[in-house]
């Protein structure tokens, strides 16, 4: 007698319409993918409930479609030497000609500068930042952060507890 085959496993989603372009299948295989990038096809497969034929079509869509821009592994910043989070608000000089585009280029090209968002309220940009610690910090303040082109003022956020850190977007449907 042949045992039932277990339901696959789906990573919990509210359900909700899908996001456009998007069916539940395709929700599906991208909240398995967000939770694991390594998945194999087959396990993918597995878990959305189709073939692996199916779901390797179904993701190349997606990434050609730019559902998907890629996998990255996550790094632990504190076996790195980068234990210091810093968030810092930035005021650029607005007399400056082409102010934004000469700070969005320079930012650009800065390793130390993880992410930087332009923002609306009393700053332009926010900025985040790793550092060893605060000597380091200020180190990059000095040679890096205040050099920006246009940066009129600056303000430092150094992180003191991480409650919550993730990549994951919130998916609608599945």
């Amino acid at each position: 007698m042949l045992k039932p085959k277990k339901p696959p496993k789906v990573p919990a989603i509210p359900i909700e319409d899908p996001a456009p372009g998007l069916d539940r299948l395709d929700v599906r295989i991208l909240a398995a993918l967000q939770d694991d990038g390594r998945l194999s096809n087959v396990k993918l497969a597995d878990t959305i409930g189709l073939s692996p034929t199916a779901v390797l079509a179904r993701v190349q869509r997606l990434t050609r479609e730019g559902y998907i821009l890629g996998y990255e592994a996550r790094l632990n910043p504190l076996r790195l030497g980068a234990s210091m989070l810093v968030f810092v608000e930035v005021m650029l000089d607005r007399t400056t000609p082409n102010v934004f585009d000469q700070f969005k280029a320079a930012v650009q090209v800065r390793p130390e500068i993880m992410e930087c968002h332009m923002v609306a309220g009393g700053f332009d940009y926010l900025l985040k930042t790793r550092s060893a610690d605060m000597g380091d910090y200020r180190a990059f303040a000095g040679s890096v952060l205040w050099q920006l082109p246009g940066v009129r003022e600056t303000r430092t956020y150094a992180v003191m507890e991480e409650v919550k850190n993730s990549t994951h977007l919130h998916l609608r449907g599945g």
